[in-house]
């Protein structure tokens, strides 16, 4: 997760409303929270803080957010990748770590992921999804007028260059933070995306069977795709999980 205190000016933790406003600006936070389950009820939790582990390249960094976590076969490891501005003022990029077999610490000092053909454009929240074809579908956003939703494909995990110049969203404005994940039972995978410009709000959806054609699903409670159980939802996640495991949780917070 990313360890950023939003509310803390006014939980009244601080003077200002970032931490270190006047040199860095917004969201300045240099730290990650890395967390690990076996049963998805009961979590490890560790604070990671990206200055501290690698000072020489990012002592001065600005921020580092939104971390993901993909197993790597090639190495054997967790690889996370984030959003990294690595001097103040500077650009946000995408890069890339390794964990520690017990995902309390990076081991490998931050690498990029790709580099963008503008750089003047700021690029982060990546997503990184297996393909079928060994290939992986990496979407991400770059944030250009309005920010929205790219892709790029690659046979490594870690190295992109496949680069696509058109957004895949269904937006209008800017939008951020894409998932995908695959249908179970179909050859279909849906991305998911945080529409940030909208008030309250909504995630909206496109699907892929080709991984370069994507149709629009709508929003939340305005097309196909429905939600029951919140309102204003922000940067979301899906995965698959068992029918036992589903039970399990279900039966956990049945108690609660």
């Amino acid at each position: 997760m990313t360890d950023l205190h939003v509310f803390g000016k006014q939980r009244g933790l601080r003077t200002t409303q970032w931490e270190r406003e006047d040199k860095y600006g917004w969201g300045n936070n240099r730290g990650l929270v890395l967390m690990k389950s076996k049963d998805l009820i009961h979590w490890t939790h560790t604070e990671v803080f990206v200055n501290e582990a690698f000072p020489e390249n990012f002592g001065e960094l600005g921020c580092a957010w939104a971390p993901q976590t993909i197993w790597d076969p090639s190495v054997g490891k967790l690889m996370v990748y984030f959003t990294i501005r690595q001097h103040p003022n500077g650009r946000t990029k995408l890069y890339y770590s390794y964990a520690n077999d017990d995902f309390t610490a990076l081991e490998t000092e931050p690498k990029l992921l790709f580099e963008y053909p503008d750089e003047k454009i700021q690029v982060l929240d990546a997503d990184i999804c297996p393909m079928p074809d060994g290939r992986y579908f990496m979407t991400y956003v770059s944030q250009e007028n309005p920010g929205g939703i790219k892709y790029m494909i690659s046979d490594r995990i870690n190295a992109y260059n496949d680069y696509h110049h058109e957004q895949i969203d269904a937006e209008r404005n800017g939008c951020e933070a894409p998932n995908t994940w695959k249908r179970i039972g179909e050859d279909k995978w849906v991305v998911m995306y945080d529409i940030y410009s909208i008030n309250p709000h909504n995630f909206g959806f496109v699907e892929t069977t080709d991984f370069k054609t994507f149709t629009p699903l709508g929003r939340f409670n305005e097309g196909v795709m429905k939600a029951t159980n919140f309102v204003s939802p922000k940067h979301g996640s899906v995965i698959q999980i068992t029918k036992k495991e589903a039970k399990r949780l279900e039966k956990y917070w049945k108690k609660k």
